[in-house]
């Protein structure tokens, strides 16, 4: 998926359809001429449905199209026929997509099941016929109900991204070279700081035919937590990874401190992200020899107190089946 494909926010309008009109209508046959009332109830306005499906990844198909109106509900007829319905608009939207009413701030509802529905606009009820009117001193009503309204509002979706490992570390760690190399996602990769700026999915062959989805996010920065850099649009993304893969380049100069930097951020945004599996990638290490990455080994295995990490190559192809196995091993612990 590339990267101007991903969009992960829209906002919506959407109307529900107006209830029928009820019918007033009088039964008139050749031998009956005062039938009575047989007026039938109008139909309900069609319904605006927000549904779950597992085969979306982004609110794309949204980005161009922002207004919904569903049909309104037809009138009823004689001989107490109910009006049909008004047509139901049907809007799918991917797993992890949260619904915000943006007119009043309320957070709705998250969809998280495939097939999962939120009727967001219902559609207005149907008017009554003059048949429910009919009583023993009124036998002839001449009157029925009007259609209701449906609803109007604004809703702001927003989706988070469900991969099983998510990527943290500083701009141009090598995020995006790493998901090229070991998927067939196609990020942007360029020497500057924040090439991505939306979240790259890439799916990562494994050994016998298995595989899992790896998340390539935006860079984070210092102040992440408060928004800074890109912020909150990076953070809400990995909330939903089950493992998290840090990546410190081996060229940094205290692996240690940038770790703790970005766990930081993580802890200020949401403490429960300290809870996920946790691995630290050094990348980059194809620019070590032996006798320098035996001596980074003892240091990290003095600074780093069990904390499980491991040294790979993005470009220079090494480690990376290593990789692989031990995300592996994560993710099926």
């Amino acid at each position: 998926m590339t990267e101007g494909n991903f969009v992960d926010y829209v906002k919506i309008h959407v109307a529900s359809g107006k209830g029928g009109q009820g019918s007033a209508h009088l039964r008139r046959e050749k031998y009956i001429p005062k039938g009575g009332p047989d007026g039938g109830d109008g139909g309900r306005g069609g319904h605006i449905t927000l549904r779950a499906n597992n085969n979306m990844w982004t609110l794309y198909h949204l980005k161009f199209k922002r207004h919904y109106k569903a049909g309104h509900g037809m009138a009823g007829g004689k001989q107490t026929s109910t009006g049909a319905n008004g047509q139901d608009v049907y809007i799918d939207v991917p797993l992890g997509t949260t619904i915000k009413n943006t007119d009043t701030g309320e957070m709705i509802k998250e969809l998280l099941e495939n097939g999962e529905e939120l009727i967001i606009a219902k559609g207005g009820m149907g008017g009554r016929g003059n048949s429910h009117f009919k009583s023993a001193t009124r036998q002839t009503p001449r009157y029925a109900q009007p259609g209701l309204e449906g609803e109007e509002g604004n809703f702001t979706l927003e989706m988070k991204v469900l991969a099983d490992v998510g990527l943290v570390g500083f701009p141009n760690a090598g995020k995006s070279t790493l998901l090229s190399v070991i998927t067939a996602a196609k990020p942007k990769i360029a020497n500057y700081e924040f090439t991505t700026l939306r979240p790259n999915l890439g799916i990562v062959d494994y050994r016998d035919y298995r595989s899992f989805v790896m998340a390539d996010i935006p860079g984070i920065i210092e102040g992440a937590a408060e928004g800074k850099g890109l912020g909150h649009y990076f953070l809400r993304h990995i909330e939903r990874n089950s493992t998290l893969l840090f990546l410190i380049p081996a060229d940094a100069d205290d692996i240690r401190k940038q770790y703790d930097i970005l766990l930081d951020e993580l802890r200020r945004y949401n403490p429960e992200m300290l809870d996920k599996e946790r691995l630290i990638g050094i990348s980059k290490s194809d620019m070590l020899d032996d006798e320098l990455k035996a001596e980074m080994k003892t240091e990290l295995d003095k600074d780093l107190e069990g904390i499980p990490y491991l040294f790979f190559s993005s470009i220079a192809q090494q480690g990376l089946m290593e990789l692989k196995d031990e995300l592996w091993k994560m993710l099926n612990s």
